[in-house]
């Protein structure tokens, strides 16, 4: 919970790095709450209206992209990498390759290591 907490006080930040389990903690709260999210839409709504999932995707959308370009930077490669996504099929899996992929060792042109300085 902390890593997402930490990912959302950072909500705008594009520079730097973040490691995987950073990332992937985000990820992982992210599914979690979008799941709730929808039951909360369904029990008070009823099916179709979507209200408060748009909202909570909205919501987390600039910080969802931020993280992913740190934990590019991690691996040392450019935010405008996220755009791969784009290319049908192969893009996806490449982007999700570099997400899975272990940062470089100490630090990059991105910023310093965040394994060294992230104690959790």
């Amino acid at each position: 919970m902390e890593y997402f907490l930490h990912v959302l006080r950072n909500y705008a930040v594009f520079n730097g790095r973040a490691r995987r389990k950073e990332y992937w903690m985000f990820v992982l709260f992210n599914i979690l709450f979008s799941i709730a999210a929808g039951i909360a839409d369904y029990s008070l709504f009823g099916s179709g209206s979507g209200a408060i999932s748009g909202l909570y995707s909205l919501a987390v959308l600039i910080p969802s992209l931020a993280v992913g370009v740190r934990r590019l930077h991690d691996v040392g490669k450019s935010g405008w990498f996220t755009l791969i996504v784009f290319v049908p099929l192969v893009g996806a899996i490449w982007l999700l390759v570099l997400y899975c992929t272990e940062g470089t060792d100490g630090s990059n042109e991105y910023g310093l290591n965040p394994k060294a300085e992230f104690a959790y």
